[in-house]
C-alpha cells in the first residue's frame, strides 16, 4: 500500500508540474505565430476567397483578431481552460474535433515505428555488444552510423520509389485505410512511413541496448556470477539485460514524443492525413487556433509518455523509489 501510495503521490507532482510547461509552451507558440507577418484572413484573402476589406475587418473581429496580443492570449487561455480551443479558420470546424479525427492515424504510425525500432534495434545491439570486436558488432555499428545519418525525407523517397514506383508490391502514398475498416489494407499502407520513421529510433536503440550491455557484462555481479560457474548466456539473459532496460525505457520514452515531432515530414511525404500534416497545413494557412491547439495536443502527449515512461522503472527494477 505504502508502495502505490507513494507512487500516486509521485504521479500527482508530475502532472502538476506538467500545468506550467504547457503554459509556457502555449505563450512560446502564441507569440511565435503572430510574429510570422500577416494573419489567417491576410493568407485567405485572394487564395481561398475573394474578401473586402469590411469583410475582412469583420472577419477579424469575429476570430478576436483586433485585440491587442495580451488580450488575445487572455480570451484565447480562458477559452482553452473550458476545453474550448477555438475553430479552425481553414474549416470552420472546432480545433478539438480536428485535432481528435486526425490523431488516430499518427498515433498507429507512431507505435508501429516503435515496435519496429525495438524489434530491430535490441537484437541488433545484443548481438553487437556478445560479440564485440567481431563482424557481427561491425555490422551494428554501421548499421547505428548509417541509421543517425540518413535523413527521413531522403529515406522516405527512396523507400516509396523502390516499393511502390518500381517494384510495386506495396500502395502508393496517398491511400489511407482505418484500421478497423481494414486491417490488412491499414499496416500495408502504414509499414513503409512507419519503418521510414523507425529507422533512425531502432539505431539509438542499437547504441544504447550495446553500450549499456557492455558496460553492465563488466560489472563485479556479472564476473561474480561467471566465477561461480553460471553459463556466460544465463549472466546476460537473467542478470546484465534486466539492468540494461533502464537506459532503454529512458530512451522510448523521449524517442516516442519526438516521433511525433517526426510524424509531421513523414506524413506529409507519404500523404497520409494525419496530425502532422494537420499541423504543416495550418501553419502555412496561418491558422492560429489550430496550431496552437495542436502543439499543445503533441506536447501534452509527449509530457505523458515520458511520465509512463518514469513509472515503468520499477517494473524493470524494484530497487527504484518514487519520491
Amino acid at each position: 500500500m505504502r508502495v502505490i501510495f507513494t507512487m500516486q503521490r509521485y504521479f500527482f507532482k508530475r502532472i502538476l508540474a506538467l500545468i506550467p510547461t504547457l503554459l509556457g509552451i502555449s505563450i512560446v507558440v502564441f507569440l511565435i505565430m503572430r510574429l510570422i507577418p500577416g494573419d489567417t484572413i491576410t493568407a485567405a484573402i485572394g487564395t481561398q476567397f475573394k474578401l473586402t476589406e469590411e469583410q475582412a475587418r469583420a472577419l477579424r473581429e469575429y476570430y478576436g483578431l483586433n485585440y491587442p496580443i495580451p488580450e488575445q492570449y487572455a480570451r484565447w487561455l480562458w477559452n482553452a481552460l473550458q476545453g474550448n480551443f477555438g475553430a479552425s479558420v481553414r474549416s470552420g470546424k472546432p480545433v478539438l474535433a480536428e485535432i481528435i479525427d486526425r490523431f488516430p492515424l499518427t498515433l498507429e504510425l507512431a507505435l508501429i515505428a516503435m515496435v519496429i525500432a525495438l524489434l530491430i534495434g535490441i537484437p541488433i545491439g545484443i548481438l553487437s555488444a556478445v560479440k564485440r570486436g567481431t563482424v557481427f558488432d561491425l555490422f551494428g555499428r554501421v548499421f547505428a552510423l548509417l541509421g543517425m545519418a540518413l535523413p527521413n525525407f531522403w529515406m522516405g523517397t527512396l523507400l516509396i520509389y523502390g516499393a511502390s514506383v518500381y517494384f510495386q508490391f506495396l500502395p502508393n502514398t496517398g491511400k489511407y485505410t482505418p484500421l478497423l475498416q481494414d486491417p490488412r489494407a491499414n499496416l500495408t499502407q502504414l509499414i513503409l512511413p512507419a519503418f521510414t520513421l523507425g529507422f533512425a529510433f531502432s539505431a539509438a536503440v542499437m547504441r544504447t541496448t550495446r553500450a549499456n550491455l557492455l558496460e553492465e557484462m563488466n560489472k563485479e555481479y556479472a564476473q561474480t556470477a561467471r566465477a561461480k560457474g553460471v553459463k556466460e548466456r544465463n549472466v546476460i539473459w537473467r542478470h546484465c539485460l534486466r539492468n540494461t532496460l533502464i537506459p532503454i525505457i529512458t530512451l522510448v520514452g523521449f524517442q516516442t514524443g519526438y516521433l511525433f515531432g517526426g510524424a509531421v515530414i513523414i506524413e506529409d511525404i507519404f500523404a497520409l492525413p494525419g496530425l502532422g500534416r494537420l499541423l504543416l497545413s495550418a501553419i502555412s494557412q496561418r491558422d492560429y487556433a489550430l496550431v496552437q491547439g495542436t502543439i499543445i495536443f503533441i506536447a501534452f502527449n509527449f509530457v505523458m509518455i515520458n511520465l509512463i515512461a518514469d513509472l515503468a522503472y520499477a517494473f524493470a527494477d524494484p530497487r527504484i523509489k518514487y519520491e
